[in-house]
């Protein structure tokens, strides 16, 4: 094992491949034609792709907070395809045939694969090329588990912001004829925005009562903003505040946050959100400020995504 481990070094500080990655012991016992990939240290640290993987984590702890699971390690908590069920059948409203414990690493891989299957039945019809598969995702493949959750974010229209343009270097380590070789690509996890609409046009929101007003009172909309507007300045006024227009005046979510602490009767810190926003990024945080104040007052969570 001693000189696999050595000849595994060898390879990875050779002239020919260059690197400064660290290979684990188990890295290098490879049988003949086998390989493995692992994220170069540096990109690690990238902030881009430590924002996407905090950006999904909290994603799918807020989809799974009524099932009581805390996602904290991507790797370790998704492998055995349990709160991968959990994830699809909630996002998909669909109840998957699998069992709910399962321990042994069979049973984990059975799970996988219906899940995997179901997700990829949600997904070939829009020509997305699947990058990951049961040994992958079980093996704690960060990249594969990323590529997956990604897709499935775009998919489901997730209400989240995911970074744009966020790659990562991966080593390759194959064995041949004996030896190891690697090599290094670059893996692009997330493109622009305009690439993933293309690929995943809006879903349609679920109506509600304004819907059925516009269907069929048009007519009386004007009456329902007018006293929407005569409730808000009832409160707003306290702050010497005015609002004539719905639409613009509670885009960039101040008078949301302003409008929220009036009604529960406390003052908001102004640190906690932009009083002044002057990008889209800071406008978003404002009004899902404002949603989460509402939910901390106990209405349920808005349906409105907060872009």
């Amino acid at each position: 094992v001693s000189d696999l481990q050595e000849e595994g070094k060898n390879a990875i500080n050779a002239p020919m491949n260059p690197s400064t990655v660290d290979i684990h012991p188990e890295d290098t016992l490879l049988e003949e034609n086998e390989e493995r990939t692992m994220i170069d240290p540096n990109s690690k640290e990238d902030p881009k792709f430590k924002e996407l993987i905090k950006v999904l984590i909290d994603w799918i702890n807020d989809v799974l907070v009524e099932e009581r699971i805390i996602v904290k390690q991507l790797e370790e908590d998704l492998y055995d395809g349990q709160v991968l069920q959990k994830l699809l059948e909630k996002l998909a409203d669909r109840k998957l045939n699998v069992a709910e414990v399962t321990q042994s690493e069979i049973g984990q891989k059975q799970k996988l694969q219906t899940v995997l299957e179901a997700v990829h039945d949600l997904l070939r019809p829009h020509g997305w090329t699947i990058k990951w598969n049961i040994d992958s995702i079980h093996g704690k493949n960060l990249i594969s588990i990323l590529h997956l959750l990604v897709a499935l974010a775009m998919h489901f229209r997730a209400p989240i912001r995911l970074p744009e343009h966020v790659s990562v270097q991966v080593v390759v380590v194959r064995k041949r004829e004996g030896l190891l070789q690697t090599t290094h690509v670059t893996e692009e996890l997330t493109t622009t925005t305009d690439v993933l609409i293309f690929f995943f046009p809006p879903l349609k929101p679920e109506r509600d009562a304004f819907d059925t007003l516009f269907d069929h009172a048009p007519d009386k909309l004007s009456v329902v903003k007018k006293s929407l507007i005569t409730f808000v300045n009832k409160h707003l006024n306290k702050l010497n505040l005015e609002v004539t227009e719905l639409e613009t005046q509670f885009a960039d979510g101040v008078y949301l946050v302003l409008l929220m602490g009036l009604l529960e009767d406390y003052f908001v810190p102004l640190h906690n959100f932009y009083l002044t926003p002057e990008s889209f990024d800071q406008k978003v945080h404002n009004v899902s400020f404002a949603f989460e104040l509402m939910q901390d007052g106990g209405l349920k969570k808005p349906k409105a995504r907060p872009e």
